[in-house]
């Protein structure tokens, strides 16, 4: 088969409305090696770089409530910068370079879902004013 691992995307693909930073960029946690009393952030396995994970809100009007919030993830041994939401706007305007996509069935309802990685997030210039930074890690 010519696909394997995470299908390369485009950014218009996943979010042709565009996105919206909603939360802040957390660790994710490695569920193997955690415990109760320790934390373990886990680790990419082809770089073995650290996993974030950011919640973004997709603009498109009319995707459901239910679906409208979608986790990154994002690979770098430095955590990424968090964006300042300008204070004309309710959140940030972000977009993301080096997207990919995995599908797989979700074992709690059996529908198809899809993980998301980044390798980049960026602020999205608005007409407002400017959106500037820039949070990187590598993709998946």
């Amino acid at each position: 088969m010519a696909l394997s691992g995470p299908i390369p995307v485009h950014m218009e693909m996943v979010f042709p409305h565009g996105c919206y930073l909603v939360g802040e960029v957390e660790p994710v946690r490695d569920f193997e090696k955690s415990t109760k009393e320790r934390f373990v952030q886990a680790r990419d396995k082809n770089t073995n770089e650290l996993v974030w994970q950011v919640a973004v809100m997709d603009g498109d009007p009319k995707v459901k409530v239910a679906q409208k919030t979608v986790a990154i993830k994002m690979v770098d041994n430095a955590e990424p910068q968090t964006l300042a939401i300008p204070p004309w706007m309710p959140f940030v305007p972000v977009t993301f370079e080096h997207i990919s996509v995995t599908p797989y069935v979700h074992q709690g309802t059996g529908r198809l879902a899809y993980a998301y990685r980044a390798k980049e997030l960026r602020a999205v210039r608005t007409t407002t004013g400017t959106g500037t930074g820039t949070a990187s890690g590598g993709a998946a």
